[in-house]
Parts: structure tokens; C-alpha cells; sequence
């Protein structure tokens, strides 16, 4: 013990003090008691405390490295803060291979149940309500030669061309212009990290990490679904873009959760033709028609209009001379139908002040990937979909427990500011 007190106070390990405090009160708010801190028993060695390997990954993220070479040469420069970490500082450090296998094979459950837990304490502080809700995803690229634009692989975005370095990434697409009037896409091999955010606070409420194929809506369902066993979701107001205007996520959250949906229209080239603001449709000439009938479905229905000459004997009725008009039928002109849905879909008026107003919290999903993806998650530097899956969350937990953190100090302008809390903690 003697001689571990001599080997920090060696003038060339100190760290600033700012980063000391810092991490001393990151791991104090980090309740690693779900984890067991050693493997089980095997004939082996013991090996190093999960704990600690755990707490070197928060590291990694604060400091927001992307590789464990980057963490291991902070971690050896800075002995005191690997011994926060939790490692016996007297010996050698793990080696990158250790990091790397930990990384790849701990299980993401533990992960899930420490995010879960550092939810429901910003839950309990008041900070996180759920009242508002907002999903996005944010693009993540593989760790393959096929992303360099430098690359002149042919064919590098066929989906028949899976990268050899990392078999569970898949093609995806994003956009790569803000310009909405100018939109241009991108390819990429890779994942997305899907994520819901709370839109008053602008802290993660529930993530999770899938190829780059999977559809948002899916991940939607499935991942409102989880969250709902155990952050209570009744009445949510869920705001998304138009990527999730899909019918099932909205009776989800209308008679599942109780909720309301703040989603544009996504009209997907439809040929309905328009109508009026009273709901009639105008026929070719600009007059408008007549209703004639309707039929109802499932969902939806079908009204019938017809011309309103359609019983008229005047031949000259129609202005243009539409070749329907002397159809030689009993009712000339035109016959047009019109599908009108009837579902919770289309019963929200987008136009509406309120809508604009709470749709307009959907920024805050951007503000926060913003900060997520700070900590250098543009590039995965591991090759397969656990690995990715355990960095994505120890991002979001770090900044969550930035953000406990920051309420407990009672510096509150901070606890969406990594970088500012760790300047003056």
C-alpha cells in the first residue's frame, strides 16, 4: 500500500485535478453492482475486475477516443485515473486484446440494465418525464475499405458485395443534405443506433443498435414496445419524421399507449387526386363534382363523384368537351373516386398550431445525436454488431451520468455538456 501512495504522488502521473474530480464523481454515480466484477470460475487465471474494464470504456468515451489503442496510451499516461478505473495500478494494465475481448463479448444485457438504471434516477430527479418523446436514428459505418470514398472496389454498394472484415453490417442509406428542397443520399456499409430521446430534457430515454437495412418503423414498434415494460409510456406524445408514418406505429401508440402521434404525411407518390377544402373533388374542366355514393371498408373509404352535367341533355354543357361527356350512357361526364381513410392516421390535422409547435421538439433528437455522435461514433473501429451495440451504449450512459452528475453539483446549465462539466468539475 506504501508503495502504491509513493507511486502516485510521482509528480509525472498527476493529472489535472479537474479530471480527477471529474471521474471520481462520473464513478460514484455509477451502480455497477448488476455486473459480477469477475468472470465465473474457471482452472485459470482470476482475471481483471469487469468493473474496472467497464469504467475504462467510460473513459474512452468522455475523452471520446475511437480506438482502445487511444484509450490504453491515455490510461498509461494517466495512471491515477486508471487506478479510479478500478485497476491495481502496481502491475501491468490489461493489454489491447483483453479491452477488445471485452468489448466484443460482455453481454449487452448488463449494458441495458445500467442504462435502464441511469434513466429512472434522472426519472426520479424530475429531469426525465416522457410526456414528449422524439425517435431518430443516426448512421454509423463500418469499419470497411468499402466506405473509403478513396475506394475503387467495383460495386462497393451492391448488396450482393458483403464486406469480408465485418459480416454483420448491412447497406444502408442517409441523408447527406439538410437542403430539403435539394435532398442528396449516400450509401454506406454499416449500422444505425436508433434512438428515443426525451424531448424536454434532451436526454436518451431508450437506444438500441441494428444493421443499416432495418426499417425505423420496425425498430420503432419493437423498441416502444420494450421500453414500455419498464418506463411507463401511457399518454406519450411521440414525435418522429416522415420515415415513421406507417399505420402500425400510429395504432400503437393511439390504443396501446393512449398516446398521440406528431408524424407529417408521408405521401409516398400517391396519385389520390385532391380535394377540396369542403371534400369534393374538381373534375378536369375546374368544376366541381358531384358526391354519388360511398363505400365503406376497413380503414378506409371509397367516394364515388360524378360530373355535374351527368344528367344534363345540353351538349354543350361541358366546357372542354370532354370525350366522356358523350359517352352515349344514360349519365354522361365523368365517373372519379376518391379513397378517404378514416383512421387515427389521417384524423390529425398537420396544419394545426399545436402540431407545429410540439413537432418542433423533434430538434431536440437532432441536438442530441449532435452530441452523441461527439464522441466519435461516425466510424465503428470494430467488426461486428456486439461490439458496436456495447460502444453505443456506453456512450449514452456516459452522457447520462454526465447529466446525474451535473443535478447533483447542482450545476444544471451543464448536464447536456460533457465537455463543459468536465472543465470545471
Amino acid at each position: 500500500m506504501y508503495q502504491l501512495q509513493l507511486l502516485l504522488n510521482i509528480p509525472e502521473l498527476f493529472t489535472s485535478q479537474s479530471k480527477i474530480d471529474f471521474y471520481s464523481s462520473m464513478f460514484e454515480n455509477l451502480d455497477l453492482s448488476s455486473i459480477p466484477e469477475f468472470p465465473s470460475s474457471s482452472p485459470g487465471r482470476k482475471g481483471y475486475s469487469h468493473h474496472a474494464l467497464f469504467r475504462a470504456f467510460i473513459v474512452m468515451k468522455a475523452e471520446r477516443f475511437g480506438t482502445i489503442s487511444d484509450l490504453l496510451d491515455y490510461l498509461r499516461n494517466n495512471l491515477i485515473i486508471a487506478h479510479l478505473c478500478g485497476f491495481d495500478i502496481s502491475k501491468p494494465l490489461p493489454s489491447y486484446w483483453t479491452f477488445r475481448r471485452f468489448i466484443n463479448e460482455f453481454s449487452h444485457d448488463y449494458l441495458a440494465s445500467i442504462f435502464q438504471n441511469q434513466v429512472n434516477i434522472l426519472k426520479n430527479m424530475g429531469i426525465i418525464s416522457g410526456e414528449f418523446i422524439s425517435m431518430d436514428s443516426t448512421p454509423i459505418k463500418a469499419n470497411t475499405k468499402l466506405n473509403n470514398p478513396k475506394s475503387f472496389s467495383k460495386n462497393k454498394f451492391s448488396k450482393d458485395n458483403q464486406p469480408n472484415s465485418d459480416k454483420d453490417c448491412k447497406l444502408g442509406v442517409y441523408s447527406a443534405s439538410n437542403d430539403s428542397s435539394n435532398k442528396r443520399y449516400k450509401f454506406y456499409w454499416g449500422y444505425k443506433n436508433h434512438i428515443i430521446v426525451d424531448a424536454i430534457s434532451g436526454l436518451p430515454i431508450a437506444e438500441t443498435t441494428t444493421p443499416a437495412d432495418a426499417p425505423d418503423f420496425e425498430v420503432a414498434l419493437s423498441l416502444l414496445e420494450k421500453t414500455n415494460k419498464w418506463f411507463n409510456l401511457k399518454y406519450v406524445n411521440f414525435i418522429a419524421d416522415k420515415g415513421y408514418d406507417v399505420k402500425k406505429l400510429y395504432n400503437y401508440v393511439r390504443n396501446i399507449l393512449h398516446g398521440h402521434c406528431f408524424i407529417p404525411l408521408n405521401k409516398r407518390n400517391s396519385k389520390n387526386p385532391p380535394l377540396t377544402d369542403d371534400g369534393y373533388m374538381v373534375c378536369e374542366a375546374g368544376i366541381k363534382m358531384l358526391k354519388d355514393g360511398k363505400q365503406y371498408f376497413d380503414g378506409f373509404i371509397k367516394q364515388k363523384f360524378v360530373c355535374k352535367f351527368c344528367n344534363s341533355k345540353d351538349d354543350s354543357a361541358c366546357p372542354i368537351n370532354h370525350p366522356k361527356y358523350f359517352n352515349g350512357k344514360k349519365h354522361r361526364g365523368c365517373t372519379k373516386y376518391a379513397i378517404i381513410s378514416s383512421d387515427y392516421r389521417s384524423s390529425i390535422n398537420r396544419d394545426s398550431l399545436y402540431f407545429k409547435a410540439v413537432y418542433k421538439l423533434r430538434i431536440e433528437s437532432e441536438r442530441y445525436n449532435s452530441r452523441f455522435k461527439a464522441l466519435d461514433f461516425e466510424k465503428a473501429y470494430v467488426r461486428n454488431i456486439n461490439s458496436v451495440s456495447n460502444l453505443n451504449t456506453f456512450g449514452h450512459i456516459t452522457l447520462l451520468t454526465v447529466a446525474i452528475v451535473a443535478i447533483k453539483l447542482g450545476k444544471y446549465d451543464e448536464f447536456r455538456s460533457l465537455v463543459a462539466l468536465m472543465q470545471s468539475a
